[in-house]
């Protein structure tokens, strides 16, 4: 690990959300070493159909990171079910000093045990399955819970990444970063969070995840079930 210059492992898989990844990555790429995790180095596709070329392997894969990162998506539920992949983020996240996801890559985190006794955040229509993977779910942007990092839905990802970045180089370096990406949001609307959004919208957006939300049920309910000895 480097003081210095952080080492952050970034999992991706079919069909994670490009967003969730590429937000944290703007922020931490010009400060850190980081490596693009996947089973082979084939291009994974994200869930928009974008590729994103893995750097390296599962196997070839630095050990001892000082980041280890999930993004979210609707391939969420083939991350959960992947037993390589839930072991690789158990292993790397056993030692890392900050164990991080945005959106639904908590799930992934609470799949491989990482999150068991944590306060944590994820996309707001799947909060109710991070308790059965031993996770208290929190609903705010980005949730600090000693070493576990962990941001909302989708475009929360930056404001995660400047968090993550001022934990490892210092508040500074995520103040002149953040300016640097000229980050100064002003949504043309205000609606970002159902809070804000209204129940008519809220139950719209919820119903277009209903096919994912199912799925991701089934895959947590097995993963809760192997965990208690069922």
């Amino acid at each position: 690990m480097s003081a210095e210059r952080p080492v952050v492992a970034m999992l991706l898989y079919p069909g994670f959300t490009h967003l969730d990844l590429i937000g944290p990555h703007a922020v931490w790429s010009p400060w850190a070493e980081i490596h693009l995790v996947w089973r082979t180095l084939d291009p994974v596709a994200t869930d928009s159909g974008l590729q994103v070329l893995p750097t390296t392997t599962f196997a070839d894969c630095p050990r001892d990171v000082d980041v280890l990162f999930v993004p979210g998506g609707t391939g969420t539920t083939t991350a959960l079910l992947d037993r390589e992949a839930l072991a690789l983020t158990a292993e790397l996240g056993a030692t890392a000093r900050y164990v991080t996801s945005v959106c639904t890559g908590s799930l992934v985190l609470g799949g491989a045990g990482l999150l068991d006794g944590y306060r944590a955040g994820t996309h707001w229509a799947f909060r109710e399955l991070l308790a059965p993977l031993g996770a208290e779910a929190v609903a705010e942007r980005v949730v600090t819970d000693r070493n576990r990092i962990t941001g909302g839905g989708v475009t929360a990802g930056i404001d995660f990444g400047l968090t993550v970045l001022a934990e490892l180089l210092g508040e500074e370096r995520a103040r002149f970063t953040q300016l640097g990406l000229e980050y100064d949001p002003a949504p043309p609307f205000d609606c970002g969070s159902p809070e804000k959004a209204g129940p008519e919208l809220v139950a719209q957006v919820r119903g277009a995840f209903v096919g994912e939300n199912g799925k991701m049920e089934d895959a947590v309910a097995a993963l809760a079930a192997a965990r208690s000895g069922a």
